[in-house]
């Protein structure tokens, strides 16, 4: 319940960023936005990274479960929240 809502609460955040893209804000609140979506991209672009490189390998050197292209694109999206919602299912599947 709480993930989704956070989920919901990225996507805000998301929308927030990119519309100053389009309709930039007053001066000094374009600046820290486009601060923040530059920290934003760096930080969800590191999660997915690090899990990536996480992930435990087999003898040839492939992950158990790799990572499909939509579960990234989600990690990316939604950052700590789908990592939460990502590492809840691996441990049901336990």
């Amino acid at each position: 319940m709480l993930i989704n809502l956070g989920r919901l609460l990225m996507l805000g955040v998301w929308g927030f960023m990119l519309l100053n893209l389009v309709q930039p804000f007053p001066r000094p609140l374009n600046i820290f936005v486009n601060v923040a979506m530059v920290f934003t991209i760096l930080m969800h672009g590191l999660q997915l990274t690090l899990l990536k490189a996480s992930q435990a390998a087999d003898k040839n050197g492939k992950a158990d479960q790799p990572l499909g292209a939509a579960q990234q694109i989600r990690i990316f999206l939604f950052g700590v929240f789908e990592l939460l919602a990502w590492q809840k299912k691996q441990q049901q599947k336990r």
